[in-house]
């Protein structure tokens, strides 16, 4: 298939590439900055230089690539955790959860995409029983100091999963660790690797209904049934153990 990678030189797009390439499809992947091109396009990938907030910019780039299903994996946060600047960061992050996915949806609805995978976050579910299903409610937009990064998440989801003219699947992802993380070991509730989040969208590109499904390790925190039952999802993956 053809793949158009929407932020591919991110934590989880730099894992999830090899296992692309590994399936035989066609990768286009895109980085903000010219200086990573080099990089993607030795690792096999057509490498598209773009910004998402460039509207036009990226729809030309979507309808030159001809994808078969898009992945957004686009974030805008450091590459290491800095206390003093999370506030900035994940305002910035929110952003691109508001605007960026606004004009990828925009994008692949011209250039008549038929399946969306994108990210979000398992960890911005409100107070109350848990382990959380994908049903139950997520933090205010309005109050709190999720807010922020809730009004992301809210819009994105909404984007990818009532647009018309496209089948869109979420993947609420656990918190990050292991190779490019802020952590090297498991830390918090819904602890996630990072190679287990990149083989979760490879699975979605190809199985699994329209919907939002959680994407997490089972400590009680978030139930996984569904994606384990429609995706074939494992938590414990690891692309080492992937021969080859």
């Amino acid at each position: 298939m053809r793949i158009f990678l929407a932020g591919a030189t991110g934590v989880i797009g730099r894992r999830l590439v090899p296992l692309l390439i590994r399936d035989g499809h066609e990768v286009t992947g895109t980085t903000r900055l010219p200086d990573k091109a080099a990089a993607l396009e030795r690792a096999g990938v057509r490498t598209a230089v773009v910004d998402v907030f460039d509207g036009p910019a990226l729809a030309a780039a979507v309808a030159a690539a001809r994808p078969d299903v898009v992945v957004h994996q686009l974030t805008d946060l450091p590459d290491l955790l800095d206390a003093e600047g999370l506030n900035e960061a994940l305002a910035r992050n929110a952003r691109i959860r508001v605007e960026g996915t606004c004009n990828l949806v925009a994008a692949l609805q011209a250039a008549g995409v038929r399946r969306l995978v994108a990210q979000s976050i398992a960890f911005a579910y409100a107070d109350g029983p848990r382990p959380c299903a994908e049903g139950a409610p997520l933090a205010s937009t309005e109050t709190g100091p999720q807010a922020v990064t809730a009004r992301g998440v809210h819009a994105l989801e909404e984007l990818v999963t009532e647009m018309p003219g496209f089948d869109g699947v979420v993947l609420r992802y656990g918190r990050l660790y292991g190779p490019g993380t802020w952590a090297e070991a498991a830390a918090g509730p819904a602890p996630l690797h990072v190679d287990a989040a990149a083989e979760a969208a490879r699975l979605a590109i190809t199985r699994g209904a329209p919907g939002i499904y959680n994407i997490a390790e089972e400590d009680g925190e978030v139930a996984i049934d569904k994606a384990r039952a429609e995706l074939g999802f494992d938590p414990a993956f690891r692309i080492g153990d992937v021969a080859g």
